[in-house]
């Protein structure tokens, strides 16, 4: 087995005990009630459909735009559950701040993972128009709480 493999699923499975600790496993219930219920399904769709659209990472670094970094994983309900108000977000803000999504399971953005020090998905670090971090969010963050970060970029 490679390094480069073993470190792969030494990441998802911290990224599933913190997603599944951040949950308070209330993954459990949806378990039984079905994995995939219409709202973590909408949710899916939702994310896969914004992280098409998203800025690419490149662009996002080299343009003078404040960004939002969201590091996500398709298999994490957290994630799909924050999808709306991201979405919603990006509608606001989109004009003015580039929304930036990462698939943490991309071999392309392990070194960006390293970088950000992603401890949990989702993962959402602001940088201001110099690339400075100015707040990292793990985990369900409210909408509101949100909003305030997107506006004070």
């Amino acid at each position: 087995m490679s390094p480069l493999l073993i470190y792969q699923c030494f990441k998802i499975a911290i990224a599933l005990l913190l997603c599944f600790f951040l949950n308070g496993f209330a993954f459990i219930p949806k378990a039984r009630a079905g994995l995939f219920s219409s709202s973590s399904l909408a949710g899916l769709v939702t994310m896969k459909k914004m992280a098409e659209q998203s800025v690419p990472y490149s662009v996002a670094i080299a343009d003078d735009r404040p960004t939002v970094l969201e590091f996500y994983a398709n298999w994490c309900t957290t994630c799909q559950g924050m999808a709306p108000t991201m979405e919603k977000l990006e509608a606001d803000y989109g004009e003015t701040i580039d929304l930036v999504m990462l698939d943490i399971d991309d071999p392309q953005w392990v070194k960006i993972i390293q970088e950000y020090r992603v401890t949990g998905v989702p993962q959402f670090t602001f940088l201001d128009r110099d690339r400075h971090i100015q707040k990292t969010l793990v985990g369900k963050v409210p909408r509101s709480v949100m909003a305030q970060y997107f506006a004070a970029l």
